[in-house]
C-alpha cells in the first residue's frame, strides 16, 4: 500500500503591509490541513482503493478509458487538450487521437477538462464548469436529484458518479456493453441501474472485494459494495493526491519574505490591486466559486443539452436565463502548468488568457483558432468553429460578458505573469508516484 504525506504547514504568517505596497487586506491566510475534507488525511486504505479505481479502466463501459485518462498526473491532472477526446480515443494528453474505424469518437467533449488541484478543500462546494453538482448545508446535491446516493462524503464524491455515465466520456454507445444495456432496459432511464452494473463488475473481483472491505466498516460482503463507496474512495484519493499548496506564494504567506522575487511581488500587487484579478480570483485558492461570462470563444459542440455549438453554462444547472453563458471561476493554483485555458480550452498559453481578460470583447472578435490544442480530424475540424463563426451565436457570448477592460503596460503584464507562475507547486512532479504499475482488473494502465 502506498504511503502518503501531508504537506508541510507553517505556523507563522507575514505582516503583509511591510513587504509590499498592494492591497494587503485582500491576501488570504495560509492553507492548513483543516481546510480540507478529512483534515487532509483520509485513511490509507480508502486512498489506496480510490487510487486503483481512478486508474482502472474497469470503470468505463467498454473498459478502454479511466478517470486518469483525462486527469493524469502526467498531464498535471488535466489532459492538455482544448477539448477532450473521450471513450473511443487512444493515447494520452496531446498524443491522444480520435480512434479508428467503428470505434472512433463521434465528437469532441463539449468542455475543457478542468484540473483537479485542491478540489478536496471544503470551500469547493460546486463542481464542474456549471456547478451542477453542489453541496449546501451538509447535503450533496447532484444532477441525479432524488437518485443521488446516500452517505456521500462530499460534493467531490458526488461529481465522481457522472463521468462513468457520460456516453462520450466513459460510458460508450448503446449496445456496446452491458452497462449501456442497463440504460436501454431501464424504463425510466434512471441512474441507479447503471451504477449498479458497474458495481457488479467490482463485486466479482476478489481483489476489489478485499480492498473495499479494508476501506469501509460497512462492507462485509460483496453485496455490500455500493456506488457511494466507489465515489467516496475516488474523492478521498483526489483529496490527497492532488492537494497542492506548497508554491512560492504559499511559502510567502507562511512567513518566508524571500519566497517571491521582486517581479512576482509587483505582480502580486497588481493581482490584488489595479489589475482587479482578485475581484473573482480571491481566497486561498484564487477563486470566489461564482459564475461569470468572460466572452471565451465558443469552440466545439457546446455543453450538454439541446443547444448545439452553444453552451448554456450555469443556466444548464439553474435554468435561469440570466445565467446563460456564465461559468465557474477556476482556481489558479498551478495555472502555469494547466494549459489550455477557458471552458473551451480556447487559449493555449497563459499570456493568451491573461490578454483576453484585459480586453475580452476585442479578444473575442480577433480570436485566432490556430492556438487550439486538438487532434485534427476533417469532420471534427469542420464543426469546431461553427459556434464562433455564427455572428448571432457570438452575440450571445458578447451579451453574457461580465468582464470590463483593464489597461496594463507590457511590463505590468509580465509582472502579473510572474506572480501567476509563483502559484506553481513543483511538488506536483511527485504525484507521478501515484500511477500504479497494475490494477486489480488486469486491464492496462497505459493509455
Amino acid at each position: 500500500m502506498m504511503k502518503f504525506k501531508s504537506p508541510l504547514i507553517g505556523l507563522s504568517t507575514l505582516l503583509f503591509g511591510v513587504v509590499h505596497t498592494g492591497q494587503a487586506d485582500e491576501l488570504p491566510s495560509p492553507v492548513v490541513d483543516t481546510d480540507y475534507h478529512y483534515n487532509g488525511a483520509p485513511s490509507e486504505e480508502l486512498v489506496e482503493l480510490g487510487r486503483l479505481l481512478f486508474f482502472d479502466k474497469i470503470m468505463s463501459g467498454n473498459k478502454n478509458i479511466s478517470c486518469a485518462t483525462c486527469h493524469s498526473p502526467l498531464t498535471f491532472s488535466g489532459d492538455g487538450l482544448s477539448l477532450g477526446v473521450g471513450e473511443g480515443g487512444s493515447g494520452l494528453g496531446r498524443y491522444r487521437n480520435t480512434g479508428e474505424g467503428d470505434d472512433a469518437v463521434e465528437g469532441r467533449i463539449g468542455r475543457h477538462a478542468p484540473h483537479l488541484y485542491n478540489l478536496g478543500a471544503k470551500e469547493f462546494t460546486h463542481m464542474n464548469w456549471n456547478g451542477i453538482h453542489f453541496e449546501a448545508n451538509g447535503q450533496v446535491n447532484t444532477a441525479a436529484n432524488r437518485d443521488t446516493p446516500p452517505d456521500l462524503d462530499n460534493v467531490l464524491a458526488g461529481q465522481a458518479l457522472f463521468p462513468i455515465l457520460n456516453q462520450n466520456e466513459m460510458l460508450g454507445d448503446p449496445i456496446e456493453n452491458e452497462i449501456v444495456a442497463r440504460l436501454i432496459l431501464s424504463r425510466n432511464n434512471s441512474f441507479p441501474p447503471l451504477w449498479n452494473a458497474y458495481m457488479e463488475r467490482l463485486r466479482v473481483n476478489p481483489d476489489y472485494v478485499s480492498l473495499f472491505d479494508a476501506a469501509f466498516s460497512d462492507v462485509n460482503s460483496p453485496a455490500d459494495i455500493q456506488i457511494q463507496h466507489y465515489a467516496n474512495a475516488v474523492a478521498a484519493f483526489q483529496t490527497v493526491a492532488f492537494r497542492s499548496d506548497n508554491s512560492p506564494f504559499d511559502a510567502y504567506l507562511r512567513g518566508n519574505s524571500e519566497a517571491l522575487t521582486a517581479q512576482q511581488l509587483r505582480g502580486m500587487d497588481l493581482f490584488y490591486g489595479a489589475a482587479n484579478c482578485s475581484s473573482c480570483h480571491s481566497g486561498k485558492f484564487q477563486t470566489d466559486h461564482q459564475f461569470y461570462g468572460i466572452a471565451i470563444p465558443q469552440v466545439g459542440p457546446g455543453g450538454e443539452g439541446r443547444t448545439p455549438h452553444q453552451d448554456r453554462g450555469r443556466a444548464e444547472a439553474t435554468r435561469n436565463d440570466e445565467d446563460w453563458g456564465k461559468f465557474r471561476t477556476p482556481s489558479l493554483r498551478n495555472v502555469a502548468l494547466t494549459a489550455p485555458y477557458g471552458h473551451t480550452g480556447a487559449y493555449a498559453t497563459l499570456r493568451g488568457i491573461v490578454m483576453h481578460h484585459l480586453d475580452p470583447l476585442t479578444a473575442l472578435e480577433n480570436y485566432d483558432p490556430s492556438q487550439l490544442v486538438k487532434p485534427s480530424r476533417d469532420d471534427l475540424d469542420a464543426d469546431d468553429l461553427i459556434g464562433y463563426d455564427d455572428l448571432s451565436l457570438r452575440q450571445i457570448v458578447i451579451d453574457a460578458n461580465d468582464l470590463q477592460p483593464v489597461s496594463l503596460s507590457e511590463a505590468e503584464v509580465n509582472d502579473l505573469l510572474a506572480f501567476l507562475e509563483s502559484l506553481t507547486d513543483f511538488n506536483v512532479m511527485e504525484q507521478l508516484e501515484w500511477i500504479p504499475q497494475s490494477v486489480p482488473s488486469g486491464l492496462p494502465v497505459k493509455d
